[in-house]
């Protein structure tokens, strides 16, 4: 209440010799005291909280991937955490460390983790006074004039407020756990990308060298198919043959020159696609990748048991973890079908000089004013809002259960798609190769017939046709071999464990920390990240 009003209703406090109110003050002190007591009482009584406990759900998996009786795949567990050394090839080595480095859905997903781990410091601080606000106002006021105040008068107020919702119910440890769930899933999510990328390189790196070895193939075939157009052309000039043989010989030869454009065109893609995975400019990418062979593939892999892959995949882990925030969302909404209790306090200063005060009297003891206490606000009448909000997160909740499950049953139809891909891809090179080899001899022997006067010329077209189909599928084969042996790789999610921890690159840090305040967050790693298990207590100091 200001002075002058005080003075109008005849309720000014008496005061001693130094200007001091004796009673404010010991109001002051009995109601901190209140204070404090209600808000021991609440927190003793806040301890639980309501809403389910997530528990990691289960999902129906095979014991075994294949038999006892199946060749080339062994039970035993084995390290995926840099697979693709199983091809002993330094060129894909260095590019899949490139891509680690450079690859900007990599980054993007590093971006995400820090924007979890700030999403999550935003929530730390809900556990915390709410309100905390810091006012002050200045004004000048041309009123009415009257006996008791000037037709112009100026007036000053200064103060603070607060109010602290306590978390009586355990709304905000809750959202705590929900944040906590969700930055570990974009972890999850981050590994789930270096997995697929590392992945996709070899990928890549296979198909480019299939590529140039199917290349290789069709100018080999080309020089054959030319030396049999010369001796066709000699042998028309001599009258030896008709003008068929020399346009057939034409024809075949042309052909086989018209799929190198093709696959070169194809091998330009699969460089520029390696450029973006590699965080480049499309290019060919000639002094990266050299010259090389097409990668071979080791004859047996470790597969382990599938009971490891729920364990291992980044992409499970990241549905589990879904499901755990979306989890600690149903104790949320059901917080909000009860009572929640705060405490407040304000005080502050406020005169005008409309009286006999003046402006510089805003800091006497008479100015001053003041309010605390508890509170509690009930929704009651919400028509059923509050209750299908609870039905809502529930009902999202359940979603994210049988998405786990789906995402399990789907990573293990891509190892045992993997496996079958793998094995006989590799029975298939094996009969292609002598397909092959056969073929080549057919070849050989139609054009010395030929020459000799045994066969007609129809034999070598037929050959050679044979030969150049054989020689490019069987290319085809090898690089099968090595692509199904990637995929089981990445469906085994092999590749994750390779990341140094940091998950966003040191020069985008420094531009971010140029840009903005991160405080200690963009050291965010594996090693130092705050976030517990989903369900335990998530009590923590605030992130300044």
């Amino acid at each position: 209440m200001r002075r002058e009003s005080c003075r109008r209703h005849g309720a000014i406090a008496p005061r001693h010799r130094d200007g001091h109110v004796p009673a404010t003050r010991r109001d002051m002190h009995r109601y901190a005291i209140g204070a404090l007591m209600a808000l021991a009482t609440l927190l003793a009584g806040g301890c639980a909280m309501i809403g389910p406990d997530f528990t990691p759900p289960g999902a129906d998996i095979e014991s075994e991937w294949t038999d006892d009786t199946t060749t080339g795949i062994k039970k035993e567990h084995a390290d995926y955490s840099q697979w693709w050394k199983v091809f002993n090839d330094p060129v894909l080595d260095s590019l899949v460390a490139t891509a680690y480095k450079q690859n900007l859905s990599l980054q993007i997903a590093g971006l995400r983790v820090l924007e979890a781990r700030a999403q999550l410091g935003v929530v730390t601080g809900t556990l915390y006074p709410q309100l905390q606000q810091a006012s002050g106002s200045y004004s000048y006021n041309r009123g009415r004039e009257t006996p008791l105040s000037d037709q112009h008068f100026r007036a000053a107020a200064a103060g603070f407020d607060a109010a602290w919702e306590l978390d009586f119910w355990g709304k905000f440890r809750r959202g705590i756990e929900s944040a906590d769930a969700n930055l570990l899933a974009n972890i999850a999510s981050y590994d789930d990308v270096l997995v697929t990328l590392s992945a996709e390189v070899a990928r890549n790196y296979v198909l480019i060298r299939v590529l140039e070895e199917r290349i290789r193939v069709a100018k080999d075939n080309i020089r054959i198919q030319q030396r049999s157009l010369e001796l066709t052309t000699a042998q028309f000039d001599s009258g030896s043959v008709t003008e068929l043989d020399k346009q057939q010989a034409t024809s075949q030869l042309r052909n086989t020159q018209a799929s190198i454009p093709a696959l070169t065109i194809s091998l330009d893609r699969a460089r520029h696609a390696l450029s973006i995975l590699l965080g480049m400019p499309p290019q060919d990418l000639e002094q990266l990748l050299g010259s090389g062979a097409i990668p071979t593939a080791p004859a047996e892999v470790a597969v382990g048991i599938p009971a490891e892959l729920m364990r291992r995949r980044p992409d499970i882990r990241q549905a589990e973890l879904q499901a755990a925030a979306q989890s600690a969302q149903i104790g949320i909404a059901q917080a909000e079908l009860l009572p929640s209790f705060s405490l407040f306090g304000s005080f502050g200063w406020s005169v005008n000089d409309a009286g006999q005060d003046d402006l510089g009297d805003l800091f006497d003891s008479n100015s001053f004013r003041f309010s605390t206490g508890p509170s509690f606000q009930w929704k009651i009448l919400n028509y059923g809002r509050l209750k299908n909000q609870v039905r809502v997160q529930d009902a999202r909740f359940e979603q994210l259960l049988v998405n786990y499950e789906n995402a399990v049953l789907g990573a293990s139809a891509e190892v045992k798609d993997a496996i079958s891909g793998f094995l006989n891809s590799q029975l298939e090179a094996e009969y292609r190769q002598q397909s092959a080899a056969a073929a080549k001899r057919s070849s050989d022997l139609s054009m010395l017939q030929y020459t000799e006067g045994i066969s007609l010329y129809q034999s070598v077209l037929d050959a050679n046709r044979q030969l150049v189909a054989q020689q490019d599928t069987y290319a085809q084969a090898r690089g099968n071999i090595a692509t199904n042996l990637i995929a089981l790789y990445k469906a085994l999610g092999g590749g994750w464990e390779t990341h140094t921890g940091e998950f966003v690159p040191e020069d985008i840090r420094r531009k971010m920390s140029g840009r903005t305040d991160w405080g200690e967050l963009l050291e965010v790693s594996e090693d130092n990240i705050p976030a517990q298990e989903p369900g335990a207590e998530p009590w923590r100091s605030p992130d300044w």
